[in-house]
């Protein structure tokens, strides 16, 4: 069953705001469409993005538009790409696919801003979908580029290596050799807002989410950009028994404590569905909501269903294999 359909009849009963919590719980599988959707992208063999078949979806344009106060969308349909402005410049978070970041850097123009404007690009995990784009637009902009100390040295070599989940199943994407890393629970201070990093490994060994506050109309919001908590895999990787990420269980539960426990009134996610980001779109538009994108209860949520959903990967990964069909009764 698809959110909107959920939504739509949850709507009716139950109003609007309560209806986008409670149809992403009963859909389940709805904040991690990003994921389920690209499934077969994720598990692409090949050099560049031409072997990605979502890829063309994903980057369908979008207009820019602010989602709350400082904070922009400046990203395509399927790969968020958010600018926040500062009082002494502009900070990126996330580059999209290599092809994505003639997008963003035509969505920064379009508000308004040059490409200099742009001091730091941070990231949230370091694969060619979110990573992609980065070195082009580090480049354009001559911003600082900030991650985790594992995503960085991804982007200088443009793959990642055998403890990613992922590893020889995804295209590898341009590289960058200057790289700023960050420690877990550090901030980068620009202007008037200070950006805090939170580790939150396990989809792959450097994910990191990002904390900020935005304000509008005098209310301040806690925003989060929360990596993908998604257990997705190349073909023969398993979560259960990780040879080259044997620590990947315990990253993905101090990745859930760490993100239940954030100051959350505005949950944002590398691929936008996975936080109902486009039905939250239309409220935006239509006026039906107040303020569509504030929901104090979203991190916990994405969390909730992020382990009932690991725990489901985990609990296949131990079922017997299909017993084949016998063959012809040989006389």
């Amino acid at each position: 069953m698809k959110i909107s359909d959920v939504y739509a009849a949850l709507s009716r009963v139950a109003g609007p705001r309560i209806a986008l919590l409670m149809a992403l719980a009963v859909s389940g599988t709805g904040p991690v469409w990003a994921q389920q959707a690209s499934s077969s992208a994720d598990v692409a063999t090949g050099d560049d993005t031409s072997s990605c078949q979502m890829c063309v979806l994903w980057n369908t344009p979008v207009d820019p538009f602010r989602i709350y106060g400082n904070t922009y969308y400046v990203g395509s349909r399927g790969l968020s790409s958010i600018l926040v402005v500062t009082s002494q410049g502009l900070v990126l978070i996330d580059g999209g696919l290599p092809d994505t970041a003639s997008m963003i850097a035509t969505n920064i123009i379009a508000l308004g801003y040059p490409l200099s404007a742009v001091k730091y690009i941070l990231n949230s995990h370091a694969h060619y979908d979110h990573a992609g784009g980065i070195a082009e637009l580090a480049r354009e902009s001559g911003a600082r580029v900030v991650m985790s100390p594992w995503s960085a040295d991804v982007l200088r070599h443009g793959h990642s290596g055998p403890a990613d989940p992922q590893y020889g199943a995804l295209p590898s994407f341009p590289s960058l050799s200057v790289v700023q890393t960050i420690e877990d629970d550090h901030a980068i201070q620009l202007g008037d807002v200070r950006f805090t990093v939170h580790y939150t490994a396990g989809h792959t060994p450097g994910g990191t989410s990002w904390t900020w506050r935005s304000c509008e109309n005098d209310r301040c919001a806690d925003m989060v950009y929360a990596d993908s908590l998604t257990a997705v895999s190349a073909p023969g990787f398993r979560f259960s028994a990780a040879t080259s990420y044997p620590q990947v269980l315990k990253d993905f539960e101090r990745s859930f404590a760490t993100i239940s426990k954030l100051d959350c009134d505005i949950l944002l996610t590398p691929h936008p569905e996975a936080s109902a980001f486009w039905q939250r779109r239309e409220a935006q538009l239509d006026g039906s909501i107040a303020n569509p994108y504030v929901e104090p209860g979203a991190c916990k949520l994405y969390v909730d269903i992020a382990r009932k959903k690991l725990q489901e990967r985990l609990a296949s990964e131990q079922a017997p294999p299909p017993v084949a069909a016998p063959g012809p009764v040989q006389h």
